[in-house]
């Protein structure tokens, strides 16, 4: 008896719209990557060889696509030389947001116990 698989009408997964500020930053990395991708002289058939993609995905990241994965775009990142910025777009060193909530979960005062006084200083 033969099995019949089961057919799935009308179900799709819904699909990802990122709000306009991501889109306009993925338009602006991707543009950023062309442009880095020129003034080098390289072809996208080189830099998508490098890469390790095809050149219609290599298309898509200089579009800014956000369905393209990330460890993609470093892929061309690294192909044309500019890995090093990857790592500075979310440096916890210049999280302004990030350091002032850090500021204000500090202690406001440091208190002394008998025993510590002449050491150093507890937090509460």
């Amino acid at each position: 008896m033969q099995q019949l698989s089961p057919i799935i009408i009308g179900i799709m997964k819904p699909r990802y719209t990122p709000s306009v500020a991501t889109a306009r930053a993925l338009r602006t990395l991707g543009n950023n990557l062309r442009t880095a991708r020129l003034r080098r002289r390289l072809q996208t058939a080189t830099v998508a060889e490098r890469a390790f993609l095809s050149r219609e995905t290599l298309r898509k990241i200089e579009r800014g696509d956000p369905g393209v994965s990330m460890g993609n775009y470093a892929a061309v990142m690294l192909a044309l030389g500019a890995l090093d910025g990857l790592s500075a777009i979310a440096d916890p060193g210049t999280d302004a947001v990030g350091l002032r909530l850090e500021e204000e979960r500090l202690p406001r005062r440091i208190r002394y116990t008998r025993s510590e006084e002449g050491g150093a200083p507890r937090r509460r």
